[in-house]
């Protein structure tokens, strides 16, 4: 395939994909030139508004006894509290602070306000009912410079939050790194530079040693894919670099650090389990030439496999690796031994589904769905089935969590004060369902966390988009459970739909 074929493929990557909880990377230009698209009417929140006082009908879809139904989040985008307790400054700190960088020149300075409320926030996870909290913990609140002595104030802090989940029977998931890298480590060439993975294993492991057993699942690196696309190809989130050949040493060095974590807690002796969080993106051929099939295959090569073989098999896939040829950066920066390491055995693998893409021949992509308020996001139930099956066919019966799923919605308090997101409510029903039917075909899925539990700092779009189950007015910090907080309580009581 031409470099000009790839360069497209690259380009669509960027702009399609990146969840993240992922990655709201604000990409306005989702429709920029050169990008085919199908007219689509209707956003995911567009849904007709349905009744509030209207019973939720039982559809008799019950998950596996012990399934953990939870929530997730981030650090810097809902804990705030960015100088205090000798927390170091991150990337996303340089990055939010940039002018232009962020809509309406938004930071995570205060977010949500999660480092001074999170009893209150752990009152509201126990009031919906959650079984399971997905959380990451602040590397430069450990670090303040990414390595060294670590910060007694901020393991005190997820010391407290780890105590309360469990006084309130909520399992906690912690995440070693959702993007926020230290920005002393960054200026001395932060992913590009194969020592960050070594300080990351450093790291990994004062957090495994200062938590202990009171952390039953670890989460290694999230959503690596989003920081090759979004922070090293496109620039639009930090560390807002635009070098594709660095992007995807990058992206050698973010599974090398997941594979030492992985390492060291096998070594501490511990007993908690981990995996690695994964944002993968069913890739479709937009129509039926042999072109489309072809352009598709190379597209999930850098989409999907490039992160699940290296994990799953001990290597990266050859058509990628082809494709970057024997000069790549990536190429040549892979030593002796490193894809053991990346490869050493995980107890499970944390999906985060936000969006299917279709290729087109010419490494294009088209919408063939209607969009949330983030216009990468096609709005396609279906998606959640076939990724989760194909995972299971193609890597094994390695145990799953759904660590990400959700949509924005403009959410506005009505007279009565109450937030009424009815398209949230059909997307997620939507969604579980199609899970159910995974788990039916014997695919091993032993919780969901619906993304996300609060409205939050969402990167580059600010505050702009709000994705949560519960609703923060940001300047008085209140918090008001949407009725898709309460459908979703329901559907934790009854564990299914």
């Amino acid at each position: 395939m031409s470099l000009l074929t790839r360069r497209r493929l690259l380009r669509r990557a960027a702009l399609s994909a990146t969840a993240a909880g992922a990655a709201r990377s604000g990409l306005a230009g989702a429709t920029a030139a050169g990008t085919a698209t199908s007219t689509v009417a209707l956003s995911g929140c567009d849904s007709p508004p349905e009744r509030t006082t209207d019973p939720e009908p039982d559809r008799g879809l019950r998950f596996p006894d012990g399934f953990a139904w939870g929530a997730a989040t981030s650090a810097y985008q809902i804990e705030g509290a960015a100088k205090e307790d000798g927390r170091g400054e991150s990337v996303w700190d340089t990055f939010s602070h940039t002018p232009g960088r962020i809509r309406n020149g938004d930071t995570g300075d205060v977010a949500a306000d999660h480092y001074h409320r999170y009893a209150q926030d752990l009152d509201l996870m126990r009031d919906l009912g959650l079984r399971s909290y997905r959380f990451s913990i602040s590397w430069p609140r450990i670090q303040a410079d990414g390595s060294g002595r670590p910060n007694q104030r901020g393991l005190d802090f997820y010391r407290r939050l780890v105590d309360g989940l469990h006084e309130r029977d909520i399992a906690p998931m912690a995440t070693l790194f959702h993007w926020d890298l230290p920005q002393a480590l960054q200026d001395a060439g932060g992913w590009e530079n194969r020592d960050t993975a070594e300080r990351f294993a450093e790291y990994a492991d004062a957090v495994f040693r200062a938590l202990g057993d009171r952390v039953p699942v670890w989460l290694t690196i999230n959503e690596p894919k989003t920081v090759v696309q979004n922070g090293y190809i496109w620039g639009h989130h930090a560390p807002g670099i635009r070098d594709e050949d660095a992007a995807y040493l990058v992206a050698h060095h973010l599974q090398l650090a997941h594979g030492l974590a992985v390492q060291a807690l096998r070594a501490s002796g511990l007993s908690g389990r981990i995996g690695p969080a994964l944002n993968l993106h069913p890739c479709y051929p937009a129509d039926d030439s042999t072109e489309s099939a072809a352009a598709t295959r190379l597209h999930d090569g850098y989409e999907n496999r490039l992160y699940l073989d290296s994990i799953f098999k001990g290597a990266y896939p050859q058509d990628v690796l082809d494709d970057l040829g024997p000069d790549s950066r990536m190429v040549s920066g892979v030593r002796d031994g490193d894809l053991k390491i990346i490869s050493s055995p995980v107890d499970l693998l944390a999906v985060q589904y936000y969006t299917p893409i279709y290729v087109t021949g010419d490494g294009g992509t088209v919408r063939k769905w209607p969009t949330s308020e983030a216009e990468w996001q096609q709005i396609y139930p279906e998606g959640m089935y076939d990724i989760l099956t194909r995972v299971t066919r193609d890597y094994g019966r390695v145990p799953i969590t759904i660590t990400e799923n959700g949509l924005p919605c403009p959410d506005v308090p009505g007279p009565d004060g109450t937030v009424d997101d009815a398209g949230r409510v059909t997307f997620l029903r939507d969604h579980f369902a199609a899970a159910h039917r995974a788990v039916g075909d014997g695919v091993p899925l032993e919780s969901y966390h619906v993304w996300s539990l609060l409205d939050n700092f969402e990167w580059a779009e600010g505050y702009e988009q709000r994705w949560g189950l519960v609703y923060v007015d940001y300047a008085s910090q209140r918090r008001v459970l949407k009725r898709s907080a309460h459908w979703y309580r329901d559907v934790i009581r009854r564990n299914g739909l």
